[in-house]
């Protein structure tokens, strides 16, 4: 069992989340179970500004989801920048909206409420003069740059559909994307920065655009300065068409079901995946959440450091905080530039109160101990949040003592891209926590284990993960493709949202993701996750980080194969893999044992801070050209060292 820890009292008092307490939630979660449309329909009022009220809340089921994507506010009409921007001007005009912090410490923007509105209608103005319309789509490929935020509010209030392409995928990459949409304009700048290190942004586009015939013009935001081409005719700067255009534009009427944006999931291969939100129900989640999970108030200086080309950033770096009239801190570079106190420089400087991360960030910054975040002063910190992958109890603990000192509460938060938001996490106030636990889920979400006869498991158990109805921040179908849509995500458990990852439930209720489904292997007929794995080797001393796959085994039918960062100062030797195994056989089972350990200097991860297993796998298997695209990672030289060493074995 593990040990719970109480929300501190610091966290909950003055708050004013109307679920301060657990009696509060349950009191929120029945309501929502109750009248779901109704619930919904309330919140929505409240939240956001719309031109025309709904009068509807759900429509459709998941029984019928072949047929069409379910419906939320189907009668209402909306622009999503009047709810994030114009109803703010009023009251929180000179209030700063974004706080970017740039590549070199201490390199700060401050944009106002009043400041963002007039330069997203100048960038509004601006794409509708370079043919922009309702219903268009729009490639935005930039970095962690306000005017990336700017873009998509500016596509947004035209009623266009955009598509963040994360800064770091390659030509190839951006191509697929491009001609999947069919976009008619790219957004990108000359140059993106990162941990020093310049991104040649305009040049993977130029690459990206040869030969494609949808994209008509190419708008290049100056960040470095550096010569980059130019394609007379389709390049416009930035400078030269938006801040010479008008500071005011209506916002374009938009239906709740309208699509808002694409985002394309990462790590796949073949076509590319776009995954649809929509414009009412998927704001309605994400200030729903935001507000509530992280109990934001008027006065937080909230920072989710994610990158806004993945749906955290989407969520809640741009929507969600907007939406709710919050101060939201866009961090351009990363946790280990200059040094391992990044983070903690950037709270102390600028007085965050709420900071939202990823697992593998907090894993390799404990690494590095205690003393790049003692040496700053953290107390303005109240709310911990974890994204992207379930935590592992060790990281837990180094994150609620080392960097919150015992004083704040963490939210674990599971949730995914087609998701749009949130889905089984701590509120802040209210939800005692337990190191490694996602804990109940968001009022509106009904969660259902299945075992492997797909019978419903009541009470505690392990089994596959599903949503059993429609909530408002769902993705509603993949973009052209609604058979694909049905056929991933509702066709193994029909009336039912396979979310594809496996979970357990304790006897409290609490819930624990123990990884993607087909993250489990099967080694001699026992069944074990590779996230449990991966937890009990970071428990041990020498272990900075841990990757698990199976791999071919010519007795067992299946071998445990782990990738193994050790923590500085060890170095890789037998003792050390005994080790490793003795704690696998004390938390997992006499029958667990890893039969190959490879040393690495790091994993394969994404920028949003996720293991590509992918990679992985395809490296134990014997087969590295199959890798695939590989143009996501945030550090692409990993992966020979990892072929390297895998051939040396």
């Amino acid at each position: 069992m593990s040990e719970v820890y109480d929300v501190p009292a610091r966290v909950r008092e003055g708050s004013p989340n109307p679920m301060t307490t657990m009696d509060g939630y349950r009191a929120a979660y029945a309501a929502s179970m109750d009248d779901p449309g109704g619930f919904w329909l309330r919140e929505t009022k409240q939240r956001l500004q719309w031109m025309r009220e709904p009068t509807q809340g759900l429509e459709g089921n998941f029984h019928e989801i072949a047929d069409g994507p379910v419906r939320w506010f189907g009668d209402g009409e909306l622009n999503v920048t009047e709810s994030c921007l114009d109803r703010h001007l009023l009251d929180r005009g000179d209030k700063v909206a974004i706080l970017w912090e740039g590549d070199e410490p201490g390199d700060v923007r401050r944009i106002t409420y009043r400041d963002l509105h007039r330069e997203v209608c100048q960038a509004a103005h601006a794409l509708r003069e370079l043919g922009v319309k309702k219903g268009e789509r729009v490639i935005i490929y930039m970095g962690m740059v306000p005017e990336a935020a700017v873009a998509m509010l500016a596509c947004a209030r035209l009623g266009a559909i955009h598509s963040v392409v994360f800064g770091g995928f390659s030509a190839d990459a951006l191509r697929d994307r491009v001609r999947d949409c069919r976009a008619q304009i790219v957004i990108t700048q000359d140059e993106g920065l990162r941990g020093g290190r310049p991104i040649p942004l305009k040049e993977t586009t130029d690459h990206a655009l040869v030969g494609e015939d949808s994209v008509e013009k190419v708008l290049v935001l100056k960040r470095t300065g550096a010569d980059v081409g130019w394609v007379e005719g389709r390049d416009v700067w930035w400078h030269d068409a938006v801040a010479s255009a008008p500071d005011s534009l209506d916002a374009v009427p938009c239906a709740a079901e309208d699509p808002l944006f694409i985002l394309y999931t990462s790590g796949s291969t073949g076509r590319p995946k776009g995954v649809l939100h929509t414009c009412g129900g998927y704001l309605t989640w994400t200030s729903y959440t935001h507000q509530n999970v992280f109990d934001v108030r008027e006065d937080d200086v909230y920072a989710c450091v994610a990158d806004v080309g993945w749906i955290t950033g989407h969520s809640y770096i741009v929507y969600g905080p907007l939406c709710n009239g919050a101060t939201t801190v866009m961090f351009e570079s990363t946790p280990m530039y200059p040094d391992p106190g990044r983070y903690w420089d950037m709270v102390e400087r600028l007085g965050i109160t709420v900071f939202y991360t990823a697992p593998t960030a907090i894993r390799a910054l404990a690494a590095h101990g205690d003393e790049p975040v003692r040496r700053h002063d953290l107390s303005s910190l109240r709310v911990l949040g974890t994204v992207g992958e379930p935590i592992n109890p060790d990281a837990w603990i180094w994150y609620h003592e080392v960097v919150g000192n015992g004083r704040c509460t963490i939210v674990d938060t599971w949730w995914q891209t087609e998701t749009g938001g949130h889905m089984i996490t701590p509120i802040a106030p209210a939800t005692p926590t337990k190191p490694g636990s996602a804990t109940l889920p968001v009022p509106g979400v009904l969660p259902l284990l299945l075992d492997e006869k797909d019978r419903i498991i009541r009470g505690p158990g392990q089994g596959r993960l599903c949503i059993d109805m429609p909530w408002p921040g769902m993705a509603r179908t993949v973009w052209g493709d609604h058979e694909r849509y049905v056929s991933v995500y509702f066709s193994l458990f029909p009336g039912r949202y396979f979310t594809g990852d496996g979970c357990r439930r304790d006897k409290d209720g609490y819930y624990w993701i123990t990884g993607r489904v087909d993250d489990v292997l099967n080694v001699s007929g026992h069944r074990m996750g590779t996230a449990e794995f991966e937890a009990s080797l970071v428990s041990v001393e020498a272990v900075a980080e841990a990757g698990v796959v199976g791999f071919p085994h010519p007795i067992k039918g299946q071998g445990v194969y782990a990738y193994i960062v050790l923590q500085p100062g060890y170095e890789p030797g037998d003792d050390i893999e005994t080790l490793m195994n003795q704690q696998i056989r004390k938390e997992i089972g006499a029958h667990a044992r890893v039969d190959l350990f490879q040393f690495v200097p790091g994993l394969p991860k994404t920028r949003s801070g996720k293991v590509m297993r992918r990679i992985l796998r395809k490296v134990a298997e014997g087969q590295p050209e199959a890798l695939g695209d590989t143009s996501t990672l945030a550090d692409p030289s990993v992966v020979q060292a990892i072929i390297d060493g895998a051939k040396s074995l």
